[in-house]
């Protein structure tokens, strides 16, 4: 299953870039379930990020690597891949993109493509996932400056 959101940000693209570190992605953290940051090295090329989810009385993990990134005048991207997932994902692969909309103001764009090992599955937490990833629109927004 696919997800993309994009948010328009008011912040030129190479500010947007430099915000994109660990605190950023702390305050990204939706409120259920709470997760516990292990690791986080960075958004380039073989950097990993490591997640305890916090799910009462079963906690599961979330690692991902980042296996790819590039920059132009007008993008930067990295894609992250799950490579330990949470019981109700198998796959897991989220590239964020960082558009020029024009000199001052930024796309912040999640383009996620997930499945969890079964087709009903997927549709039962498309919806789930999909607020997940809305939710960090106010957030970009409050913290680089959004229209």
């Amino acid at each position: 299953m696919k997800i993309r959101i994009k948010t328009l940000v008011n912040a030129p693209l190479q500010q947007v870039w430099k915000g994109f570190d660990r605190d950023l992605f702390l305050k990204l953290s939706p409120p259920f379930p709470k997760v516990e940051l292990l690791k986080f090295d960075g958004c380039l090329k073989g950097d990993k990020v490591h997640l305890k989810l916090l799910i009462p009385f079963f906690p599961q993990y979330w690692f991902a690597e980042i296996i790819e990134n590039s920059q132009t005048k007008h993008e930067i991207y990295f894609i992250d891949k799950g490579t330990r997932l949470p019981f109700f994902l198998s796959k897991w692969h989220h590239r964020h993109a960082l558009v020029k909309a024009d000199d001052a103001n930024t796309y912040i764009i999640d383009d996620i493509d997930f499945a969890t090992g079964t087709l009903l599955a997927d549709f039962l937490f498309y919806p789930i996932l999909y607020l997940q990833f809305l939710y960090r629109v106010p957030i970009y927004k409050r913290y680089f400056g959004g229209k």
